[in-house]
């Protein structure tokens, strides 16, 4: 088990970067967030940074209902330099989905299986449901107390990608849930929980349930318009929750190429291993064995041929035996 004082040692007398993945989701951001609150207890001062953009309102209100701060990429270009310390957090460096800044990547902290090895000086990747359950465990393992924002960035992000403690849950996510709840402020956790939707969203929804197509226990949609990572993902879960569906794959045609979100309750079906090998080739893509992410850069799209569709059915379902 990695010891988190050997990253407080590392970090020391460094400017300190926490890095999330390029969209950062309420889970990258409660672990950061939370990360950023315990490196602070050791006299270590950091900066949350990302590349993209956020893409939902409910976490910009989350960023603002807790204090949070986190620069872009390019708002830190000026200042990032070669011997600046870099934590990635719910992320891998050459994972696909994070930007390589100017910096030095000292260490990485995740719940996503690794598919680069890179040397860390610190790692600790554990198979849990959510990244913020690994920091809330270092300040309980280091009998230190999370203030209530961090408390509740956390556990917000927990519940979020454990889907409310019903996907990918482990027995350190409980713990994590014990230790955390009784320092959360209930109020603003109730209204970040109550404000999933945007307008928006209904457009979105209408269109998976429009563009649909069921083949055995696969359900495929594809969205006719761009879509933010985090709508992609709730259009995913959504078209899993559908009787006859077992594997779900959500994409849409953005700027940046075409975007997968994949979802599986098959034990048989790991879909961060799924969307891996679909777009082997074309793309990439990966996560944890019930959910997934892919992209094919907008330079690889003419790949897919006249019929983009049939070319990702095909990817797919091959070597799969439906009934």
């Amino acid at each position: 088990m990695a010891d988190v004082r050997q990253l407080i040692t590392l970090c020391a007398n460094k400017r300190v970067y926490i890095q999330t993945h390029n969209f950062p989701d309420p889970d990258a951001i409660g672990a950061a967030f939370g990360l950023q609150c315990l490196l602070r207890s050791y006299g270590v001062a950091s900066k949350i940074c990302y590349d993209g953009r956020i893409d939902k309102l409910s976490t910009a209100k989350m960023l603002d209902m807790l204090g949070i701060e986190m620069a872009s990429g390019e708002a830190l270009a000026a200042e990032l330099r070669e011997e600046d310390c870099i934590i990635c957090v719910d992320s891998q460096k050459n994972g696909g989905n994070i930007t390589d800044f100017p910096g030095d990547e000292i260490a990485a902290i995740d719940h996503h299986p690794t598919y680069v090895d890179v040397p860390y000086r610190y790692a600790d990747i554990r198979s849990v449901g959510a990244c913020a359950t690994i920091i809330a465990l270092y300040f309980r393992d280091r009998g230190l107390t999370p203030d209530t924002a961090a408390a509740t960035a956390m556990l917000y992000g927990i519940k979020m990608d454990t889907l409310n403690f019903t996907r990918g849950v482990t027995e350190d996510d409980i713990t994590a849930f014990a230790f955390l709840l009784p320092l959360v402020d209930t109020g603003i956790m109730a209204q970040l929980e109550h404000s999933q939707i945007e307008f928006r969203d209904l457009k979105a929804y209408g269109a998976a349930i429009e563009n649909i197509r069921v083949f055995g226990y696969y359900g495929f949609s594809r969205i006719p318009f761009s879509c933010p990572d985090a709508m992609i993902a709730v259009l995913s879960d959504f078209i899993l929750s559908l009787v006859e569906v077992q594997v779900s794959v959500i994409y849409c045609l953005r700027k940046d190429g075409m975007k997968f979100s994949v979802r599986s309750e098959r034990e048989d079906i790991d879909a961060g291993e799924l969307v891996r090998h679909a777009l082997e080739g074309i793309g990439n893509g990966g996560g944890h064995p019930t959910m997934a992410g892919g992209l094919i850069p907008a330079a690889n799209l003419p790949l897919m041929g006249n019929f983009p569709d049939d070319f990702l059915r095909d990817r797919f379902l091959e070597g799969v035996r439906l009934p």
